[in-house]
């Protein structure tokens, strides 16, 4: 793929640490407020996030830890309800947390317990480098647009242009509707690439026929990535600057 018309980037793990620092803190917060005795501490996050969708995230929590399927349900639709609200207002407010000062170690679980969601390392300069050379990009996650948009905004700003959420498309990665419905307001799919940290995104990608990139985190590293273009640990990897050195090069005069 030579040719670079357009860049659709998935959200949660990808962009930003949204998982760990975000999602995990807002569930643990609605434990707490239903006073349920449930805490997912990182470990545990990282193996429950396999089960694609909050609600069906908790809805197998709670039925692994002894209630009904019926109860199950019905106890993940409130909890869910509630941990979407407090995600929404975890990306809005910023958390005053005293962080140690420049130089000085800074625990990750610190950041994450007060919501420290921000971008990868890498992300933002990747996106300079786009913007520059006049590449359009997009989003497509199946995360809520209720807390999509804001964090959006606060920590990237006015840069996508088409954004997809599970607001607008509820079939959840692996299904590739999200990544078809991008295509088609885009027009097509010619010169376009997904980048994704998931083995569900990049199903959900090469589902709808795109080349995908992938940037793993912790959390996905060992997930099945058959179908890639390529899979690097992140947007800092040298073999992923090097992707897009090679295809931004000419419309940044270099």
């Amino acid at each position: 793929m030579n040719r670079l018309r357009a860049v659709v980037f998935d959200v949660d793990g990808t962009l930003v640490d949204s998982e760990r620092d975000g999602h995990r803190v807002a569930f643990n917060a609605a434990f707490e407020e239903f006073g349920l005795p449930d805490h997912w501490d990182v470990e545990t996050y990282g193996r429950l996030i396999r089960i694609a969708g909050g609600a069906q995230r908790l809805t197998a929590w709670f039925e692994a830890n002894g209630r009904t399927h019926e109860e199950s349900v019905a106890l993940a639709r409130r909890v869910h309800r509630r941990k979407t609200e407090i995600m929404r207002e975890l990306v809005q407010t910023p958390i005053s947390v005293e962080l140690p000062a420049p130089g000085e170690a800074c625990s990750t679980e610190l950041r994450s317990e007060h919501g420290q969601i921000g971008p990868r390392p890498g992300v933002i300069a990747l996106l300079d480098r786009l913007t520059a050379a006049g590449v359009p990009m997009h989003v497509a996650t199946t995360g809520t647009r209720a807390w999509v948009a804001p964090l959006l905004d606060r920590v990237f700003g006015d840069r996508f242009d088409i954004v997809i959420t599970g607001s607008e498309v509820t079939d959840l990665k692996p299904d590739p509707t999200v990544y078809r419905e991008v295509i088609r307001r885009i027009g097509d799919s010619d010169g376009v690439v997904v980048v994704e940290d998931s083995g569900n995104g990049v199903r959900a990608a090469v589902g709808a026929g795109l080349p995908v990139l992938v940037t793993a985190n912790p959390y996905t590293r060992d997930d099945d990535f058959t179908g890639a273009t390529l899979v690097t640990d992140g947007f800092d990897d040298p073999r992923l600057v090097e992707w897009f050195d090679h295809r931004l090069g000419n419309r940044l005069g270099r």
